[in-house]
């Protein structure tokens, strides 16, 4: 309000040289002449129009304009707040993905450990296999040699004897025979 006084008081100011002019050219007013009636009733249009501007649409322009601002500052602020929170969720994510890739990386560590285990194992079963074989095929060697040697025996004793008995022409009982010479062998080794 105060500057639309100061505008009319300095536009007063500027137009009393031209009222001065205006009582010299009483001819015909021309476009840009000052007349002073016209003036006042303009500037007296003027103020009414302003003031009733400012009562009715001024406030709700006004108020219209601070809402609008506001709205735009809120929707500022919602944008931060979506923006950090997508940075918060893409770190999360970040680290959910960076968390898998160590839990997958440790997975095939161990799954490398269980298979290496594995493979120690079956060599150790196969040795342990082989090892058993190895030892079943000399005691199946030692019991095969053992008969082996004890028929030999008995093909010695038998031939001891038959030789014995057309030595001495005698035949003896085959049963003290064989005794005795079981127990002469055994007392040989």
């Amino acid at each position: 309000m105060r500057r639309i006084a100061l505008n009319t008081f300095a536009l007063s100011l500027i137009a009393s040289p031209l009222l001065a002019q205006e009582g010299e050219a009483a001819s015909k007013p021309g476009l840009l002449a000052l007349q002073g009636g016209l003036m006042f009733w303009t500037l007296v249009i003027f103020v009414l129009v302003f003031l009733v501007l400012k009562s009715f649409a001024f406030g709700p322009i006004t108020k219209a304009v601070a809402d609008r601002e506001q709205a735009l500052l809120d929707a500022i602020e919602a944008a931060k707040k979506d923006r950090d929170d997508a940075a918060k969720l893409l770190a999360e994510h970040r680290a959910a993905i960076e968390a898998a890739r160590g839990e997958a990386q440790r997975f095939i560590a161990e799954a490398r450990a269980q298979a290496e285990k594995m493979k120690s194992d079956m060599l150790e079963q196969t040795h342990a296999q082989q090892a058993e074989l190895l030892e079943r095929a000399r005691r199946d060697i030692e019991s095969e040699k053992t008969k082996a040697i004890d028929e030999l025996r008995r093909e010695a004793i038998d031939l001891a004897l038959a030789g014995a008995s057309k030595v001495i022409e005698k035949n003896l009982d085959d049963a003290q025979n064989r005794k005795l010479v079981e127990s002469y062998l055994s007392s040989i080794k």
